[in-house]
């Protein structure tokens, strides 16, 4: 991986781990980072700078990071729909992750965060993208991890064919 050249967006409402994501990421050669206080501020950001890669708090406050990435995602005048997020959280209830996932997060973070999950990640968003996908619902990275070779057809889910068919 070439990480000189990357600009990442850090989004968290705490300055202390901030400062810890920065100190990570100057580490391994990135130099190119910009802070965020919350959702609305990143929005702001990402208008006026050209950024690589998100990297977000779940629980923040007045725009959360899952209301951040629906908008970035989803907002008529988004900046950049595909940008990859990485949501970053100590908040590991499953429901939250579903929340997140649905909202177009590309990769999770868990805290306490380490170099070596930093780097996991951002070799995952850029090495192994995952295509963009648009339904009635749901705009973002296909939520599908793996491919089953032993899946007979196009559609995944027992009611899939159901609903091709009969549009409901």
């Amino acid at each position: 991986m070439k990480l000189e050249a990357l600009k990442i967006l850090l989004v968290d409402d705490n300055h202390h781990m901030r400062v810890l994501l920065t100190e990570i990421l100057r580490a391994v050669g990135i130099t190119h980072v910009f802070e965020a206080g919350d959702g609305a501020e990143a929005l702001q950001t990402l208008r006026t700078q050209p950024i690589d890669i998100v990297m977000t708090d779940l629980a923040m406050s007045p725009l959360d990071g899952i209301d951040f990435v629906r908008l970035l995602r989803n907002a008529p005048d988004s900046p950049n729909p595909m940008l990859p997020v990485i949501m970053i959280t100590g908040h590991l209830t499953v429901k939250r992750i579903w929340e997140a996932r649905n909202a177009g997060v590309n990769e999770f973070l868990a805290k306490p965060i380490t170099a070596r999950g930093v780097l996991e990640r951002l070799q995952l968003v850029i090495d192994h993208p995952r295509p963009y996908i648009r339904t009635d619902d749901y705009f973002g990275p296909d939520r599908r991890r793996r491919a089953d070779p032993s899946h007979p057809g196009p559609w995944r889910r027992a009611g899939d064919e159901l609903k091709r068919l009969t549009g409901v």
